[in-house]
């Protein structure tokens, strides 16, 4: 089994920043890595960030680079996102997933940036 629950969505207007929290467990430490993806209203499911579970390599979507900061709390079982500098088109449902993915998903968090 694995279980993945994000947390931490929610309305914020541009320029505010969010942290997302995915707590994982089961068959997600299966996967070296852990990420992010996004999915905005419309379009496909695309990855925004991942981080080892083990070691400090950490990597972004050129998109989010130094606005975004992935980060992991080993002890919690934990991976964090935190968002800066949010702007429109960062909204989306986020989700959290091994990387490569798993086919399970959560139900992910909502982030809204809107004035």
């Amino acid at each position: 089994q694995v279980h993945l629950v994000e947390s931490g969505g929610g309305l914020v207007q541009p320029g505010g920043s969010l942290r997302l929290s995915c707590a994982a467990s089961g068959r997600a430490f299966s996967s070296e890595y852990m990420a992010w993806f996004r999915q905005a209203p419309g379009k496909e499911r695309e990855f925004v960030a991942a981080t080892s579970w083990s070691g400090p390599a950490t990597y972004y979507a050129d998109s989010v680079k130094g606005r975004f900061t992935i980060s992991r709390d080993n002890t919690k079982n934990t991976v964090y996102l935190q968002m800066n500098s949010l702007q429109p088109e960062n909204t989306a449902v986020y989700y959290c997933n091994t990387h490569p993915p798993l086919s399970f998903w959560g139900k992910g968090t909502l982030v809204t940036v809107s004035s």
